[in-house]
């Protein structure tokens, strides 16, 4: 069963637990960069920020003392930018290799497959 909170509820439970906020929200901490928006979650070192490409959560990085990193790779970046990028560049490769590699059902396969008559 899935149950949703109000911000009030949620608050009340830990005052010191911070809830994540869209990157819309007045309170988030939002950071612009070229092509991508890094919202900050939580953590002193490394930071952890969401990204966001035109309103889509893409994945995490991490803002380290001397450098940047990201949640799909072993590299150190420079700049939050090139954290970014690699992660967008690594979320496109895998994409393009899931969509590749799968292959679309036999026909056997889709005669096989139980369907829902209910009238709609």
């Amino acid at each position: 069963m899935i149950t949703t909170l109000s911000v009030q509820e949620a608050q009340s439970d830990d005052p010191t637990e911070k809830i994540l906020l869209a990157p819309t929200d007045p309170n988030a901490e939002v950071t612009q960069i070229t092509g991508y928006k890094l919202v900050y979650i939580d953590g002193a070192c490394p930071r952890t920020y969401r990204v966001y490409k035109a309103n889509s959560m893409i994945g995490v990085i991490f803002q380290h003392l001397t450098h940047w990193s990201n949640a799909v790779d072993k590299i150190r970046y420079a700049k939050s930018v090139d954290a970014a990028v690699g992660l967008d560049d690594f979320m496109k490769v895998t994409r393009i290799s899931t969509t590749a590699t799968e292959q679309p059902p036999t026909e056997e396969e889709l005669l096989d497959k139980e369907f829902d008559c209910a009238d709609n």
